[in-house]
Protein backbone atom coordinates (compact mmCIF):
# COMPACT_ATOMS: atom_id res chain seq x y z
CA UNK A 1 0.00 0.00 0.00
CA UNK A 2 1.36 3.31 -0.96
CA UNK A 3 2.76 5.63 2.22
CA UNK A 4 0.51 9.30 1.67
CA UNK A 5 2.46 12.08 2.68
CA UNK A 6 1.26 12.44 6.15
CA UNK A 7 2.09 9.07 6.53
CA UNK A 8 5.49 9.41 5.95
CA UNK A 9 8.19 8.79 8.82
CA UNK A 10 11.17 11.01 8.74
CA UNK A 11 11.19 12.34 12.19
CA UNK A 12 12.68 11.65 15.26
CA UNK A 13 10.89 12.79 18.71
CA UNK A 14 13.67 15.01 19.43
CA UNK A 15 13.31 16.42 15.52
CA UNK A 16 9.98 17.74 16.65
CA UNK A 17 10.84 18.72 19.93
CA UNK A 18 13.36 21.40 18.38
CA UNK A 19 11.07 22.41 15.76
CA UNK A 20 7.96 22.88 17.73
CA UNK A 21 9.89 24.85 20.33
CA UNK A 22 8.68 22.23 23.03
CA UNK A 23 11.00 20.95 26.27
CA UNK A 24 12.79 17.97 25.62
CA UNK A 25 9.97 15.02 25.96
CA UNK A 26 7.02 16.85 24.83
CA UNK A 27 6.77 15.05 21.16
CA UNK A 28 7.20 11.50 22.67
CA UNK A 29 4.49 12.40 25.53
CA UNK A 30 1.78 13.97 23.01
CA UNK A 31 2.44 10.35 20.79
CA UNK A 32 2.63 7.77 23.12
CA UNK A 33 1.12 8.97 25.83
CA UNK A 34 3.15 8.56 29.68
CA UNK A 35 3.18 7.52 32.96
CA UNK A 36 2.64 9.84 36.49
CA UNK A 37 2.49 8.56 40.15
CA UNK A 38 1.32 5.27 38.91
CA UNK A 39 -1.50 6.57 36.68
CA UNK A 40 -1.02 6.40 32.16
CA UNK A 41 -2.13 9.17 30.22
CA UNK A 42 -3.63 8.24 26.63
CA UNK A 43 -1.44 9.89 23.89
CA UNK A 44 -3.03 13.11 22.25
CA UNK A 45 -2.05 13.09 18.76
CA UNK A 46 -1.83 9.47 18.14
CA UNK A 47 -5.55 6.95 18.65
CA UNK A 48 -2.75 4.55 20.60
CA UNK A 49 0.72 4.37 21.20
CA UNK A 50 3.02 2.43 18.55
CA UNK A 51 6.32 2.05 19.99
CA UNK A 52 7.77 3.70 17.06
CA UNK A 53 10.45 6.05 17.53
CA UNK A 54 9.48 7.67 14.04
CA UNK A 55 6.78 10.74 13.68
CA UNK A 56 5.37 11.02 10.64
CA UNK A 57 4.76 14.05 8.65
CA UNK A 58 1.31 14.13 9.99
CA UNK A 59 2.42 14.32 13.55
CA UNK A 60 5.29 16.80 13.11
CA UNK A 61 2.42 19.14 11.67
CA UNK A 62 0.03 18.56 14.20
CA UNK A 63 2.21 18.76 16.63
CA UNK A 64 3.11 22.25 15.30
CA UNK A 65 -0.52 23.50 15.97
CA UNK A 66 -0.43 22.01 19.54
CA UNK A 67 2.33 23.92 20.49
CA UNK A 68 0.79 26.83 19.57
CA UNK A 69 -1.95 26.25 22.00
CA UNK A 70 0.88 24.99 25.13
CA UNK A 71 2.85 28.30 24.37
CA UNK A 72 -0.72 29.74 25.70
CA UNK A 73 -0.57 27.57 28.57
CA UNK A 74 -2.95 25.23 27.70
CA UNK A 75 -2.85 21.68 28.92
CA UNK A 76 -3.07 19.95 26.08
CA UNK A 77 -4.37 16.71 27.49
CA UNK A 78 -7.44 18.45 28.30
CA UNK A 79 -7.93 18.76 24.23
CA UNK A 80 -7.41 15.08 23.87
CA UNK A 81 -11.12 14.19 23.78
CA UNK A 82 -11.79 16.68 21.10
CA UNK A 83 -8.69 15.67 19.11
CA UNK A 84 -10.04 11.98 19.48
CA UNK A 85 -13.49 13.15 17.89
CA UNK A 86 -12.00 15.26 15.49
CA UNK A 87 -10.05 12.11 14.49
CA UNK A 88 -13.30 10.17 13.69
CA UNK A 89 -14.57 12.59 11.41
CA UNK A 90 -11.76 13.87 9.39
CA UNK A 91 -9.26 10.66 9.82
CA UNK A 92 -6.01 10.00 10.92
CA UNK A 93 -4.83 13.88 11.39
CA UNK A 94 -7.54 15.62 11.62
CA UNK A 95 -5.35 18.84 12.59
CA UNK A 96 -3.26 18.36 9.31
CA UNK A 97 -6.10 19.08 6.70
CA UNK A 98 -7.25 22.37 5.92
CA UNK A 99 -10.83 21.46 5.44
CA UNK A 100 -11.76 22.13 9.53
CA UNK A 101 -10.59 25.06 9.38
CA UNK A 102 -11.15 26.52 6.12
CA UNK A 103 -14.21 25.10 5.12
CA UNK A 104 -17.84 26.51 6.92
CA UNK A 105 -19.51 22.94 7.29
CA UNK A 106 -15.93 21.83 9.05
CA UNK A 107 -15.65 24.81 11.43
CA UNK A 108 -18.94 24.46 12.08
CA UNK A 109 -18.18 20.72 12.67
CA UNK A 110 -15.50 21.75 14.51
CA UNK A 111 -17.64 23.83 17.17
CA UNK A 112 -19.94 21.25 17.57
CA UNK A 113 -16.95 18.91 18.81
CA UNK A 114 -15.82 21.65 21.21
CA UNK A 115 -19.21 21.91 22.88
CA UNK A 116 -20.03 18.19 22.61
CA UNK A 117 -16.67 17.84 24.91
CA UNK A 118 -16.94 21.08 27.11
CA UNK A 119 -13.77 22.36 25.76
CA UNK A 120 -12.62 25.30 27.73
CA UNK A 121 -12.51 28.91 25.42
CA UNK A 122 -8.64 29.27 25.82
CA UNK A 123 -8.60 25.46 24.31
CA UNK A 124 -10.85 26.02 21.50
CA UNK A 125 -9.32 25.51 17.35
CA UNK A 126 -12.59 28.16 16.59
CA UNK A 127 -14.61 30.79 18.40
CA UNK A 128 -17.63 32.80 17.79
CA UNK A 129 -17.06 36.72 17.30
CA UNK A 130 -19.46 39.30 16.12
CA UNK A 131 -21.39 36.48 14.92
CA UNK A 132 -18.94 34.66 13.07
CA UNK A 133 -17.24 31.76 13.03
CA UNK A 134 -13.91 32.24 13.23
CA UNK A 135 -10.31 30.71 14.04
CA UNK A 136 -9.02 31.06 17.26
CA UNK A 137 -5.86 33.14 17.57
CA UNK A 138 -3.39 30.44 17.91
CA UNK A 139 -5.40 28.24 15.11
CA UNK A 140 -5.02 31.51 12.99
CA UNK A 141 -1.40 31.63 13.99
CA UNK A 142 -0.68 28.02 12.74
CA UNK A 143 -3.32 28.35 9.82
CA UNK A 144 -0.77 31.24 8.47
CA UNK A 145 2.28 29.46 8.77
CA UNK A 146 0.96 26.17 6.36
CA UNK A 147 0.50 25.89 2.86
CA UNK A 148 -2.10 23.05 1.89
CA UNK A 149 -1.87 21.21 -1.35
CA UNK A 150 -5.26 19.40 -2.18
CA UNK A 151 -6.78 19.88 1.68
CA UNK A 152 -3.41 18.30 3.01
CA UNK A 153 -0.55 20.39 5.16
CA UNK A 154 2.24 19.84 2.60
CA UNK A 155 5.00 22.32 3.92
CA UNK A 156 5.35 24.73 6.86
CA UNK A 157 7.43 28.02 6.98
CA UNK A 158 9.64 26.92 9.82
CA UNK A 159 8.98 30.46 12.18
CA UNK A 160 7.82 34.19 11.48
CA UNK A 161 10.68 35.70 12.41
CA UNK A 162 12.90 33.36 9.71
CA UNK A 163 10.80 34.17 6.21
CA UNK A 164 11.60 31.74 3.44
CA UNK A 165 13.03 28.69 5.69
CA UNK A 166 10.50 25.66 4.84
CA UNK A 167 9.79 22.06 6.30
CA UNK A 168 8.68 19.87 3.30
CA UNK A 169 8.39 16.32 3.82
CA UNK A 170 9.18 15.94 0.22
CA UNK A 171 12.46 17.78 0.72
CA UNK A 172 15.95 17.96 2.93
CA UNK A 173 14.49 14.74 4.35
CA UNK A 174 11.72 17.32 5.90
CA UNK A 175 14.03 19.89 8.00
CA UNK A 176 13.86 23.29 7.89
CA UNK A 177 15.74 24.24 4.44
CA UNK A 178 16.16 27.48 2.21
CA UNK A 179 15.47 26.45 -1.42
CA UNK A 180 16.40 22.60 -0.51
CA UNK A 181 19.55 23.60 1.83
CA UNK A 182 18.93 22.53 5.29
CA UNK A 183 19.72 25.92 8.03
CA UNK A 184 21.12 23.17 10.28
CA UNK A 185 24.17 22.46 7.51
CA UNK A 186 24.50 26.46 6.65
CA UNK A 187 24.19 26.93 10.91
CA UNK A 188 27.48 24.39 11.58
CA UNK A 189 29.40 26.40 8.43
CA UNK A 190 28.77 29.27 10.09
CA UNK A 191 29.84 28.13 12.94
CA UNK A 192 33.17 26.44 11.58
CA UNK A 193 33.82 30.34 10.56
CA UNK A 194 32.65 30.31 7.13
CA UNK A 195 31.21 34.32 6.60
CA UNK A 196 27.52 34.93 5.21
CA UNK A 197 29.30 35.80 1.93
CA UNK A 198 30.89 32.42 1.85
CA UNK A 199 27.57 30.47 1.84
CA UNK A 200 25.62 33.18 -0.45
CA UNK A 201 28.61 31.54 -3.27
CA UNK A 202 28.95 28.08 -2.04
CA UNK A 203 25.17 27.26 -1.95
CA UNK A 204 24.16 29.98 -4.83
CA UNK A 205 21.62 31.22 -2.36
CA UNK A 206 20.32 34.58 -1.67
CA UNK A 207 21.49 36.83 1.48
CA UNK A 208 18.39 36.93 2.73
CA UNK A 209 18.10 33.01 2.49
CA UNK A 210 21.24 32.79 4.16
CA UNK A 211 20.31 35.35 7.16
CA UNK A 212 17.10 33.95 7.42
CA UNK A 213 18.29 30.01 7.56
CA UNK A 214 21.19 31.15 10.55
CA UNK A 215 18.38 33.15 12.39
CA UNK A 216 16.20 30.03 12.57
CA UNK A 217 19.14 28.21 13.78
CA UNK A 218 19.57 30.76 16.55
CA UNK A 219 16.07 30.83 17.40
CA UNK A 220 15.58 26.82 17.36
CA UNK A 221 19.08 26.24 19.58
CA UNK A 222 17.75 29.11 21.94
CA UNK A 223 20.63 31.41 21.03
CA UNK A 224 18.62 34.75 20.84
CA UNK A 225 14.92 34.94 21.73
CA UNK A 226 12.14 33.77 19.00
Amino acid sequence: MAVTLLDRAIYSYADVDRLVNVHSGTARRWLEGYTRQGKFYEPVLREKRTGSDAVTWGEMVESRLLAEFRRRGATVQHMRPAIALLRKEFGRYPLAHARPFLDVDGRELVRQVQVQVGLERELQFVVIRSGQLILAAPTERFFSSVVYTDDVASSIRAHSEAPGVLMDPNHAFGQPAVRNVRTDSLAEEFRAGSSYEDLVDLYNLTPAQVQAAIRFEMIASHEIAA
